[in-house]
C-alpha cells in the first residue's frame, strides 16, 4: 500500500471513530476537523474525501447535503423533536433520518409542540406516528377558561396545541369564566381525550394589552420576577471601589471614554476609550460591564442568572437576566462614575491593523453618555454643537475636541473593518426593525421602523472585533483550551436552492455555483434593497442559514466570516459572556480548573434560553400589530406576498409590516390551485397568478388578537 493510500487509510479510520462514537449524531466536516484538532486545508480535504468515500459505502448515510451519520437501514423506531405547524400536523425532527418524518394530527396522540418524543416510521413512507412522551418541552399554557358546573376546559385557541385542558372541580376554585388564565399540565391518562391540568393563575381579560403581554410571559415560562433569596442577596453585594481593588487593574479613568445607546437604554453594557498615540496610530478600548466582579460562580445570583439565560425584550417590558440593582446601576457604565470593567484594548494605525492588543480587567470612568442619533446627528452634521431636538437633555450642548475627533476617527475606522468583513465574505442584512409609539396604557398608537445608521456601525464593528479577537487570544493558543464559542455553520444547500429559484422569479439572479457564495448573496441583498420585495428576500436568505449557538467546538462564524468568535461584549444580558469573562481571567491569571465548569451543558441551555426568548419577542411584537390594526377593519392597504400555501396568500402591509392571510377561497373570480415549486396560486381559467414578491391592495377583514391573527381579502374581491 502507497504512503498517500496509507494516510487515506488512516483519516477514514479516525473519522469512522468519531461517527461509532456518537452513532445518533450527525457531522459536517468541519465538526469532524475540530474533533481531530484539524486546521490545515490539506486535512481538511482529506476529511472531505473520507466522508464521500465512507458514504459510498453505506457505512455513512448522507442525512442532507454535507451532513453524514452512520448508517442503519433497519432503523423503525426513531426518536427526536415534534414540531406542529399552524395546521395542527406536525414533523419529527431527527439526526436519524435525512428528511423529517410528517405527522398527522391524528397520530400526534399525547404530545405537545417542542416535546422530545419515540415514532414508529411507516414503511415506504416518510411518515409516521408518535408512540412515546420522552421529555415535556413546557409544563405551563396559557388560555381561556370555559367553566361548568362541575368541570371546566381551558381553550389555548392555538393549533400548535391540539386539545383543551381538562380543569377538575377541585382545581376551578375562584376562577371565573371567560377569562385567561395560565395552566400547568398535571398529566394526561391514556383514556382520557384531553390532558388533566391545574390553574395556576388568572390573567386578566382577553384581548387587553397587559393581559396578552402576561400571556406571553407565562406561556413561555419566562420569570416574572426575581425570587425574595435573590434579591436579598443582590443587595448585601459589596459595590464599593477601594483602592486595594484599583491597584489590580489597569486605569483608564483618564482617557477619552464614553458610552453610545439606545435613547431608552438604562443598562449600559460597554463603553469606548480613544486616545492618539504617536505616528498615527491610536490605543481603542473596548469596555465591558465586568459583571463577574459582583455575580461570583455558584451563588444564588448566578444560578438565577444561568437559569434565565438572556435578557427578554418584549415590547412593553424588558424582563432583566439580572436585577436592576446590578443591571441599571451597579454594573452599568453610567456617565460620570467609576467602574469596573473588563476591558479589549488595540493599538491599531491608520489602515486598523492590530499591531498591539491586551486584555483584562480595567477601571474608567466614562466621560459622556450618548445616544445613537446624538452620535449620527455629530457624524452628519460636521458640528459639534448638538441641538436641543436630538439631545437627551432636549437641551443643546456642545462635545470637547478630543470626542469630536474620536467619534469620527472611529466612524472611519469602523467602515474599514466593516469593509474588511464584507470582503472577506461576511453577510451583510440592512433590516428594518419594527418599533412601536405606545401610550399611557401600553396600547400601540403608531409603528415606525429602525435602520441601522453610521452610529450603530460604528459600536456595532468595535463590538465584533473585540468579540473575534477574544475568541481568537483563546483559540489560537497552542496548549488547547476549552472555551464557549458561538458558531454558525453553512448554510442549508437545499434551502438555498430555493432561495435561487425564487429570487430568479422575481428578477434577481442567485449563482451558486461560484466559489463565493457570500459574494452573490450580498449582491442580491444589494440589489434588493429599498424595493418592494426586501423584506422577502432577507426572510427567505435568513432562513436559508443555519442558527448560531453556542458551542465549545469551534467551527466558525459563517455569516460573520470569522474563523473564531465568541459572545464577550453584553454580560449584562446574556450568561454566555459572563462565563467568558471568568473564563479568560482564569486562562491569564492560569487559575482554571475543568471541574467548575459543564461547557458544553452551557453552551446547550443558552442558545436553548436565547430561541426561546426570540420566539417570545417575535409573538410580543405580533400581538401590538394586530392590536394596532384592530381599528382598521374595512380599510385598504398596499402589500406585498410574502408567503404562499395551498391554503392560501401571506400578505405583508408595505406601510407598516403588519403580515395576514388571505384563504384561498376568498379569492373570488376563478378556482386557484397551488403550484409548490413555483410558489405561487394559479388560476385554472383566467390564468391569473399569485406570486412571491407581486403587490397587491387588500381590505383589512378581520384583526384577532387572541390568536394574534390578521385576516384579509383582496381589495377588488369587496368591490
Amino acid at each position: 500500500m502507497s504512503k498517500k493510500k496509507k494516510i487515506n487509510r488512516k483519516i477514514q479510520l479516525k473519522v469512522l471513530s468519531i461517527f461509532k462514537a456518537n452513532p445518533n449524531k450527525t457531522f459536517n466536516y468541519k465538526q469532524i476537523a475540530a474533533r481531530l484538532e484539524f486546521s490545515d486545508t490539506n486535512s481538511r480535504n482529506l476529511i472531505i474525501k473520507s466522508l464521500s468515500k465512507l458514504s459510498s459505502k453505506k457505512i455513512l448515510k448522507q442525512n442532507s447535503p454535507g451532513k453524514y451519520t452512520l448508517f442503519n437501514d433497519k432503523k423503525i423506531q426513531i426518536e427526536g423533536v415534534l414540531n406542529i405547524n399552524s395546521s395542527g400536523n406536525g414533523y419529527l425532527l431527527t439526526s436519524e433520518e435525512k428528511e423529517d418524518i410528517f405527522i398527522h394530527r391524528k397520530n400526534i396522540t399525547y404530545a405537545f409542540d417542542g416535546d422530545y418524543v419515540k415514532a414508529y416510521k411507516f414503511n415506504g413512507k416518510n411518515e409516521g406516528e408518535i408512540v412515546e412522551v420522552l421529555e415535556r418541552k413546557k409544563q405551563f399554557f396559557v388560555g381561556i377558561l370555559d367553566r361548568k358546573k362541575d368541570y371546566g376546559f381551558v381553550n389555548t385557541k392555538k393549533n400548535k396545541v391540539h386539545t383543551d385542558f381538562f380543569i377538575e372541580q377541585k382545581e376551578l376554585k375562584d376562577f371565573k369564566d371567560g377569562e385567561k388564565v395560565a395552566v400547568e399540565f398535571k398529566e394526561w391518562p391514556k383514556r382520557a381525550s384531553s390532558p388533566f391540568g391545574r390553574i395556576v393563575k388568572t390573567l386578566g381579560p382577553p384581548g387587553e394589552v397587559n393581559t396578552e403581554m402576561n400571556a406571553i410571559v407565562s406561556d413561555y415560562g419566562l420569570p416574572e420576577k426575581f425570587p425574595d433569596v435573590v434579591e436579598k442577596f443582590t443587595k448585601n453585594i459589596d459595590t464599593k471601589i477601594y483602592k486595594n481593588l484599583i491597584g489590580k487593574r489597569k486605569d483608564f479613568r483618564k482617557k477619552t471614554t464614553f458610552t453610545i445607546d439606545p435613547r431608552s437604554a438604562k443598562d449600559f453594557d460597554d463603553a469606548i476609550s480613544f486616545t492618539p498615540l504617536l505616528g498615527n496610530k491610536y490605543e481603542i478600548g473596548v469596555h465591558i460591564a465586568d459583571v463577574s466582579h459582583y455575580v461570583e460562580p455558584n451563588s444564588v445570583l448566578d444560578e438565577e442568572a444561568y437559569k434565565r439565560g438572556t435578557s427578554v425584550y418584549l415590547v412593553d417590558r424588558v424582563i432583566p437576566m439580572l436585577p436592576e440593582l446590578l443591571s441599571n446601576e451597579v454594573c452599568s457604565l453610567i456617565p460620570q462614575k467609576e467602574k469596573f470593567t473588563f476591558s479589549a484594548v488595540f493599538v491599531v494605525n491608520d489602515k486598523v491593523e492590530i499591531e498591539k492588543e491586551w486584555f483584562g480587567k480595567t477601571i474608567i470612568y466614562s466621560d459622556h453618555r450618548f445616544s445613537y442619533e446624538e452620535v449620527q446627528y455629530i457624524l452628519e452634521s460636521k458640528d459639534k454643537n448638538v441641538s436641543a431636538e436630538v439631545s437627551l437633555t432636549e437641551k443643546a450642548y456642545s462635545i470637547s475636541e478630543e470626542v469630536f475627533s474620536a467619534l469620527n476617527t472611529l466612524n472611519n475606522y469602523a467602515k474599514i473593518l466593516r469593509n474588511k468583513r464584507i470582503s472577506r465574505g461576511a453577510l451583510t442584512f440592512e433590516r428594518e426593525e419594527v418599533s412601536f409609539n405606545l401610550d399611557k396604557e401600553d396600547n400601540p398608537e403608531s409603528i415606525f421602523f429602525k435602520t441601522p445608521k453610521d452610529s450603530n456601525k460604528l459600536v456595532e464593528e468595535f463590538m465584533l472585533l473585540a468579540n473575534k479577537r477574544v475568541a481568537e487570544f483563546i483559540g489560537k493558543q497552542k496548549q488547547k483550551r476549552e472555551f464557549v464559542y458561538r458558531v454558525h455553520d453553512l448554510p442549508d444547500q437545499e434551502k438555498l436552492l430555493n432561495l435561487k429559484k425564487i429570487a430568479k422569479g422575481l428578477g434577481y439572479e442567485l449563482n451558486l455555483q461560484s466559489k463565493n457564495i457570500n459574494k452573490s448573496l450580498n449582491n442580491l441583498l444589494k440589489e434588493s434593497h429599498g424595493k418592494n420585495e426586501q423584506d422577502l428576500i432577507d426572510t427567505l436568505t435568513i432562513r436559508s442559514m443555519s442558527k448560531a449557538e453556542y458551542n465549545t467546538k469551534n467551527i466558525g462564524h459563517y455569516g460573520l466570516a470569522f474563523d473564531y468568535y465568541t459572545h464577550f461584549t453584553s454580560p449584562i444580558r446574556r450568561y454566555p459572556d459572563l462565563l467568558v469573562h471568568r473564563l479568560v481571567e482564569s486562562y491569564t491569571n492560569n487559575s482554571y480548573d475543568s471541574k467548575g465548569y459543564k461547557l458544553e451543558e452551557i453552551c446547550k441551555h443558552s442558545s436553548d434560553r436565547e430561541q426561546l426568548a426570540t420566539k417570545a419577542e417575535r409573538e410580543s411584537i405580533k400581538y401590538m400589530q394586530v392590536k394596532f390594526m384592530q381599528d382598521k377593519i374595512d380599510q385598504k392597504f398596499k402589500g406585498v406576498i410574502s408567503g404562499v400555501t395551498e391554503r392560501g396568500i401571506y400578505i405583508e402591509i408595505l406601510e407598516n409590516k403588519c403580515e395576514g392571510f388571505i384563504k384561498i377561497n376568498e379569492i373570488k373570480g376563478d378556482f386557484f390551485t397551488y403550484e409548490e415549486g413555483k410558489h405561487r396560486l394559479i388560476g385554472e381559467k383566467s390564468k391569473v397568478i399569485y406570486q412571491l414578491g407581486a403587490v397587491l391592495e387588500i381590505v383589512v377583514k378581520k384583526a384577532d388578537i387572541i390568536k394574534k391573527q390578521l385576516d384579509f381579502v383582496l381589495s377588488n374581491s369587496t368591490e
